[in-house]
């Protein structure tokens, strides 16, 4: 692996550094495989909750190259992973096997990839401009290995947080069930998981305009710790009530006088999982309170227990819990 490789997705090279660098992954073959590789190793790795030591990413990383030569790759990675996300490590091996001479063979501007976040997990990756994003559990992220023309596009299934670095010359824009969020540099968040009633895009700092790309980009501006949400193709905008509902970021689910069924919805969402409910006064119910990602929705679940009574039981098979 190319060392010029690792330190740009581990952020030790200047900006003159990265031109040269990306510069010569467009011209060598053998480069561009190596890069592509490592950026989509970098996104997997951060589904650690150590992802911010790059030291260990580093070592993780060179430990990942080691178990693909041995040609065990599933045994191995069971032992030292979790079932999710060992399933999306087995399918993006899968992909650099089949897909490597497709990518070697077309500019890294021309490549697009995918990125599915597991139930239970989280994501934090860094883009090709610098821009941060982290993803939520069952979101989906699809994005170019390298940004060319005048703007910076991506798109999103589920609830991502974007830390966009600043580029006045080429705005940034995020695609989502038919609407659009255009930035040049902001930090936001995007819940647009489908199936869902509605979108809601929060702005923490900078400036967003949210649009319908068919109505002549016509929408709203929005302002710090403001929020829109859209409902059959209206907009709304409101304050945002709860910052520390951002905090999903750092594996913290954060909830504040939210009704008990908007919290099963998501808990639903986050670890895919079937949640009934037999008595529909407990949807009345309001709660308050701090939940650790990893402690998964059996832990959670008992702890709002212990506030409102309630009954839980669990099919294992049928992957549902009822409530009592």
């Amino acid at each position: 692996m190319n060392e010029q490789i690792i330190k740009y997705f581990q952020g030790e090279l200047d900006t003159t550094e990265r031109l040269q660098l990306l510069r010569l992954v467009e011209t060598d073959g053998e480069l561009k495989k190596q890069f592509i590789e490592y950026k989509n190793m970098n996104a997997l790795l951060t589904l650690s909750d150590r992802s911010d030591n790059k030291e260990e990413n580093k070592q993780g990383y060179i430990l990942f190259n080691k178990i693909i030569r041995t040609k065990k790759i599933r045994k191995t990675m069971l032992h030292a992973a979790s079932y999710a996300a060992a399933i999306a490590l087995l399918v993006l091996s899968t992909y650099w096997l089949t897909a490597s001479h497709y990518e070697a063979q077309q500019p890294v501007a021309n490549i697009e990839n995918t990125l599915y976040v597991p139930a239970g997990q989280r994501v934090r990756l860094t883009l090709q401009d610098g821009t941060e994003v982290w993803l939520n559990s069952q979101t989906k992220l699809t994005y170019p290995a390298l940004f060319s023309g005048k703007e910076r596009r991506v798109t999103v299934e589920g609830e991502a947080f974007f830390d966009v670095a600043k580029n006045p010359e080429k705005p940034f824009i995020v695609s989502s069930q038919g609407v659009e969020m255009k930035v040049l540099g902001t930090k936001f968040n995007v819940d647009s998981y489908p199936g869902e009633k509605d979108i809601q895009t929060s702005l923490l700092e900078g400036s967003l305009h949210v649009y319908f790309p068919h109505s002549g980009k016509k929408g709203v501006i929005l302002k710090p710790d403001e929020k829109v949400t859209i409902k059959e193709n209206q907009m709304q905008i409101s304050s945002i009530p709860h910052p520390d509902y951002f905090l999903w970021r750092d594996g913290i689910y954060s909830f504040e006088n939210e009704l008990l069924i908007d919290i099963l919805k998501k808990l639903e969402l986050y670890y895919d999982v079937k949640i009934e409910v037999k008595d529909p006064s407990i949807f009345k119910w309001e709660y308050t309170g701090k939940f650790r990602q990893r402690d998964g929705i059996d832990e959670i679940l008992r702890m709002i227990q212990k506030i409102h009574k309630f009954k839980i039981q669990k099919d294992e098979e049928s992957n549902i819990i009822t409530l009592n």
